[in-house]
């Protein structure tokens, strides 16, 4: 992937937010400090970075989609009240891909697991 300073900045405003944005969340941010930014333009580049593999597309929150840049491996935790978006790291589970192939013998390319329920402020 060819260098952008578009994606550049795109990227690093991902980074720094770390609350899983979508493509609009990251567009009002970025049109203050850039107006002539459109949300064509940062959409087009986060799923350009996420089919790269730079950062990952998290899909299943709701109806818009959300980018993290964290691609090591982990899971998520969504909040049903707050919406907002945790990080567990994936050693809750170890060798939940060897051990699910123990069980089905199916061949698992990659796995992404999402939990649900009320985070610790809104429980």
């Amino acid at each position: 992937m060819n260098y952008s300073k578009q994606r550049e900045i795109i990227y690093n405003t991902l980074k720094t937010n770390v609350v899983h944005p979508t493509a609009e969340y990251i567009y009002e941010i970025l049109k203050k400090r850039h107006p002539n930014i459109s949300l064509a333009t940062v959409y087009r580049n986060l799923n350009q970075m996420a089919s790269a593999g730079i950062i990952k597309r998290i899909e299943g929150l709701e109806s818009s989609v959300h980018y993290d840049h964290n691609t090591h491996e982990h899971y998520h935790f969504i909040c049903d009240k707050c919406k907002k978006v945790f990080d567990i790291d994936a050693d809750i589970a170890p060798d939940i891909e060897d051990k699910t192939f123990a069980k089905t013998g199916f061949a698992i390319l990659g796995h992404e697991i999402t939990f649900h329920g009320f985070c610790a402020d809104c429980k």
